[in-house]
């Protein structure tokens, strides 16, 4: 893995929007994106939202060429969404023990105050990358242990008491 220095007065992560490195990353993102988003389900308008709601043409373009492994370089926009979208499947499995867990999750109402009874999915394909950025918050806090019940793992494990800790 490359290091990363900064020379003094360099501002923090600027390189990361240099074309050269959009264009790096910009086909392996794509790539996972696409896969994620099947495994999710999603339809073309969907993935298209996901991505800032480039143009059909744009969108099947960018697609082709990362499927051929040919150069192809996003905006720093479409990047930031496909992080998002990275970190929210990461998320899901960490918190799941199945990815189909994890779909349903996204997939199925919830009552956390942020979703308003909708599925997280209506945040995820909303085309705003605030969207993207809450869920994938949200999830983040989940898995620092606040704001979701355990799942079914962790759920019939009973609490540890005073009696359970043996010293020796």
């Amino acid at each position: 893995m490359p290091q990363i220095s900064f020379a003094p007065g360099q501002a923090l992560g600027v390189d990361r929007f240099e074309p050269a490195n959009r264009r790096r990353l910009s086909g392996p993102a794509l790539r996972s994106f696409a896969a994620i988003a099947d495994l999710w389900g999603l339809n073309e308008q969907q993935r298209r939202l996901v991505l800032g709601y480039p143009s059909r043409s744009t969108y099947h373009n960018w697609m082709r060429l990362a499927r051929e492994q040919a150069d192809v370089t996003l905006d720093v926009d479409s990047l930031t969404r496909l992080s998002a979208l990275l970190g929210i499947h990461q998320a899901l499995g960490v918190l799941f023990e199945t990815q189909g867990e994890g779909v349903a999750w996204l997939t199925e109402p919830h009552d956390a105050p942020l979703f308003g009874g909708q599925p997280p999915m209506a945040l995820v394909t909303a085309g705003t990358l605030d969207g993207l950025l809450q869920v994938r918050r949200f999830l983040d806090a989940a898995r620092g242990g606040l704001y979701m019940a355990p799942n079914g793992l962790d759920a019939g494990l009973a609490p540890s008491t005073d009696r359970d800790i043996i010293f020796q």
